[in-house]
């Protein structure tokens, strides 16, 4: 009734003066907006003096060689797929001899089209005992891909490098093949992988999938992270299955950090796609360390610095393999030169393993 009476009441003031004139006020007002609305999108279809057109940015193209990966801008790297840049730092090393970088990423994208199907077929395992899960969806897709890995295609952790982090050497040869160390190992036809391959190989899956998931480094290890706006989370998949941890449990394993530790190396820090490609080019240095490769490897460690030149580890690799050469080398890519401050003597790691990514 309220409202009735009241548009009964707006019905009985429409003869009053002031209505009656705002009615021609109201038609001129329209009139005129509609004539500047047409006014507006005339001009709109002329060309407009000096403008130059809207070009859309062209399409990013992945690197098909690790000179055309180098080449690449910071804001570039963002887009490169995590397991071609892994791929490529393979490029000529032993272990590698057979490397085919397209077969490798035509398997994975295989391999994660296969996940998904097992991840979808198997969903209703998790909306019938979440708990199980840990009442994360995100952990049950990952431990999805773990059962599918392990179970489907073999994937395991190289059974002759397993060892405790105690009894790690730095004479051990951990990095004399690439495959154990990066993740043309992982795709071929062994199957096998380290630590400083296996979370490249879930984290490239993942992203396949559009999973947010980073690389991290520990003191000896690298783990993976899922890391969105609301769930984050640790995982470690170079066991049999999948464990989910946290920052606190890295802090202590494989080897104790400090914070002095955490802010010299970025411990336990996503890591962005130059900083990933340092790591990849460290390990790529390694690798020619331990099958004699000096010079090689002196231009892969100054590369990986150059990358990234506040890691200590960085600068203390750069630093021992200049040591290694009785005489120079020239550097590639010295573009800005390297520092050469900074210490060549390596003994303030000297309580660290020299093998940074070997530990399961």
């Amino acid at each position: 009734m309220k409202k009735q009476a009241i548009r009964t009441d707006k019905d009985e003031r429409i003869d009053s003066p002031q209505r009656k004139f705002a009615i021609p006020t109201f038609i001129i007002l329209l009139i005129g907006i509609s004539a500047s609305l047409a006014w507006i999108q005339f001009h709109q279809n002329l060309p407009m003096p000096n403008a130059v057109a809207a070009v859309e940015p062209p399409t990013f193209k992945q690197p098909e060689t690790l000179n055309g990966l180098l080449a690449l801008s910071p804001a570039e790297l963002e887009h490169c797929d995590i397991a071609r840049m892994n791929l490529l730092c393979a490029e000529a090393l032993p272990g590698a001899e057979n490397l085919n970088v397209a077969e490798c990423l035509a398997t994975l994208d295989q391999w994660a089209q296969h996940i998904k199907a097992e991840t979808d077929q198997n969903y209703h395992h998790f909306k019938e005992d979440p708990a199980y899960y840990s009442n994360s969806e995100a952990f049950y897709k990952m431990l999805m891909m773990s059962v599918v890995l392990y179970e489907d295609y073999g994937v395991r952790y190289n059974p002759k490098l397993i060892t405790s982090p105690e009894a790690t050497a730095a004479d051990d040869h951990f990095f004399v093949d690439s495959r154990d160390v990066l993740i043309h190992g992982l795709v071929g036809p062994q199957h096998l992988g380290t630590c400083s391959s296996m979370p490249i190989l879930y984290i490239a899956l993942g992203r396949r999938l559009d999973y947010p998931l980073k690389l991290v480094k520990a003191k000896g290890h690298l783990f993976i992270r899922w890391d969105s706006p609301t769930e984050k989370f640790d995982l470690d998949a170079t066991g049999k299955g999948l464990n989910m941890e946290n920052d606190a449990f890295y802090r202590k394993w494989p080897f104790p950090l400090t914070e002095a530790d955490i802010q010299a190396e970025d411990y336990l820090k996503s890591l962005s796609a130059i900083e990933e490609l340092s790591v990849f080019l460290s390990i790529r240095g390694e690798c020619q360390t331990d099958n004699g490769q000096l010079g090689d490897a002196l231009a892969s460690f100054s590369l990986a610095y150059k990358l990234v030149p506040t890691w200590r580890g960085n600068q203390v690799m750069f630093a021992q393999a200049r040591k290694r050469l009785a005489r120079p080398v020239i550097l590639v890519q010295q573009e800005p030169p390297i520092n050469l401050s900074i210490p060549a003597d390596p003994n303030p790691l000297q309580q660290a393993p020299r093998n940074l990514f070997q530990t399961p």
